[in-house]
């Protein structure tokens, strides 16, 4: 990536009093009553949006009711990883279960046109090193992740016994035998000692609940299910089969930003309908230097990994090892600090330097759009105006470039979003776009009930369901382990650890669940869960930890990650842990170096 400096900070002027008048107005218009509830499950009459395009042949196999030692649930970075330090720690009848086809997750789910990472392959891709494998670029793209995971599978003997095309219906608790017992859209009834979910956080797309989107008589397909029987074309672009179409996209997110441009180049006609535009800074992607690679010690993922994640973190680090667009939210910061002489800096005074760098890196990016977009009204319309994080951040070099093209009109709603949808039509700002087909760029489900998003119920002992256990709020220890539900462990959900490296936290969470079921073998024990107790200080620190960033969500534009706009409503005890993914990884690892299960019942 082209790296971004500080230098020009002084000659862009800006009032914070001013900016943070806009962000509020800006906000505010976005702030729906609906919240959540603005969008619709794809399921029942919306069914046809989840089924798999990239199925050959569908598979056949009769129904299983054995025994397994370990069964992991998903097969993205989160389940692999999970099966992977599973096996690390010696176990080896692990069985996987995936609803798609392949291992890989989201990277199985999402081909769309120019889908790729945009954090470093280098921190990004799991398990580099004892892989041997060296990303082609400093960008992965969706293919090479997708393989990687498969590589990964193939290197642990995850092949071994899979279960692919295979949906959990029920997980339930026998405690007669001490064994889960899952059952499936298979009709499968296999019994497991332990269970590992990692269903993802980003797993249920879910669509627009814009009035009359179910009368629409065009094509239309989410972008996790994209049609290249329709486009033409594949991951790379080259849509062809667009070239006489009229195609519309709702969503501007991440997603949005790298198919927009592939849309661009190929359709007749593009509409991009924006409710809030992305924030979209230089990508800058460039092909791994061998002569780089040579120079790396061992343990230099591990290392980077965590440098990188200190820093987005708001922590403080020497050296800047990424040094990219996540990271220059940081290298501003210690620029305005060195200029106010700051030292020993109190957390208020952090806090107000914190949102002068963030000001900066905005106005830089907002300043590109001027740069690179020759309408006046649209560079304007393109123009994100919150802090950086408050939605995640882009990064592309030929998205802006697109609404310069002829064929490409953004539709700009003010904040509003799409009015209604007809037969042939998009309403918004009451002007009718004819399309043929539609594109929905509108993500997955987050903030929703817990069995929504994983899309089946957890039945722990005498029967007590997981909805129950939670509801007034999810318990756990440590966002992995939940009292009444023995032997089950939930990777990247609630009360963990989130970090812009989501691969990172996964890991962290697989290598503590595979030392306690270590633990539980070595040991003897038939059952391992948290108690009352433990998981009652646990939940206390969550709480107080969630109202530190509650008043900067309460300030952002209105998105997955505040609650559309709505923090406070949200349940405490359903976030993520405050005091950061750097601090929740130091506390899982001390929890282990202590060596007596702390909070934890064994019979």
């Amino acid at each position: 990536m082209t790296d971004t400096t500080t230098a020009d900070t002084e000659t862009r002027a800006f009032d914070p009093d001013v900016l943070r008048e806009k962000y509020r107005r800006e906000r505010d218009k976005r702030v729906r009553e609906d919240g959540n509830s603005q969008y619709v499950r794809i399921a029942d009459r919306f069914a046809q949006f989840s089924e798999d395009p990239y199925v050959e042949t569908p598979i056949q196999r009769a129904p299983l009711t054995d025994e397994v030692e370990v069964l992991v649930i998903g097969g993205g970075f989160g389940g692999l990883l999970a099966g992977v330090r599973l096996r690390n720690a010696g176990v080896k009848q692990i069985r996987m279960l995936e609803s798609a086809a392949d291992f890989g997750g989201t990277w199985y789910w999402n081909r769309y046109p120019g889908a790729a990472c945009d954090i470093e392959s280098y921190v990004y891709l799991p398990l580099l090193e004892e892989t041997g494998y060296t990303p082609i670029e400093r960008y992965a793209r969706a293919p090479e992740i997708f393989e990687h995971s498969r590589r990964i599978a193939r290197q642990y003997n995850l092949y071994d016994d899979v279960c692919f095309q295979t949906s959990v219906t029920e997980l339930r608790w026998d405690d007669s035998i001490e064994r889960w017992v899952v059952h499936t859209n298979r009709g499968d009834a296999m019994k497991a000692r332990f269970v590992v979910m990692s269903n993802g956080p980003l797993n249920s797309p879910k669509l627009p609940g814009i009035p009359g989107i179910e009368t629409f008589k065009g094509h239309a397909f989410h972008t996790a299910r994209w049609d290249y029987a329709f486009t033409g074309g594949d991951v790379r672009g080259n849509l062809d089969r667009l070239s006489n179409k009229r195609v519309g996209v709702i969503g501007t997110g991440a997603t949005a930003v790298q198919c927009v441009p592939h849309l661009g180049a190929s359709a007749k006609a593009l509409y991009v309908f924006q409710r809030t535009p992305s924030a979209v800074n230089v990508r800058g992607d460039r092909p791994t230097d061998p002569e780089w690679v040579k120079t790396l010690a061992p343990g230099w993922q591990k290392r980077r990994m965590e440098n990188f994640n200190i820093l987005v973190s708001g922590g403080y680090q020497a050296e800047d090892l990424v040094s990219d667009g996540w990271t220059e939210a940081f290298r501003e910061l210690v620029h305005i600090a060195r200029k106010e002489g700051a030292e020993g800096l109190s957390p208020d005074k952090l806090a107000e330097l914190a949102e002068l760098a963030d000001f900066a890196t905005m106005e830089r990016i907002r300043g590109r759009v001027d740069q690179v977009v020759r309408d006046h009204e649209v560079a304007e319309a393109l123009k994100p105006w919150y802090r950086q994080f408050c939605k995640r951040p882009c990064f592309h070099d030929e998205y802006l470039e697109t609404f310069n093209r002829p064929n490409v009109t953004l539709v700009e709603t003010n904040g509003h979003g799409v009015e209604r949808i007809t037969e042939s039509a998009v309403i918004a700002n009451g002007q009718s776009f004819e399309v043929d087909c539609l594109v929905y760029a509108t993500g997955f489900e987050v903030g929703t009930k817990f069995t929504q998003r994983t899309g089946y119920e957890i039945y722990g002992r005498d029967g007590r369901s997981i909805t129950e256990a939670w509801a007034n709020g999810v318990r756990s220890l440590h966002g992995i382990m939940v009292n009444g539900f023995p032997n089950l462990y939930l990777l990247g959900g609630a009360q963990g650890g989130f970090t812009a490296n989501y691969p990172h936290n996964l890991d962290e969470q697989a290598t503590h669940v595979a030392y306690v079921i270590d633990q539980a073998q070595s040991r003897q024990a038939c059952t391992v869960e948290p108690t009352v107790e433990a998981e009652t200080a646990w939940v206390g620190q969550i709480i107080d930890k969630a109202r530190n960033a509650e008043k900067f969500l309460k300030e952002c534009t209105p998105g997955y990650y505040n609650n559309e706009g709505r923090p406070e409503e949200a349940n405490r005890q359903n976030t993520t842990y405050g005091g950061g993914s750097v601090e929740y990884f130091y506390i899982l690892t001390a929890w282990r170096d202590q060596g007596d299960l702390a909070g934890l019942a064994l019979k």
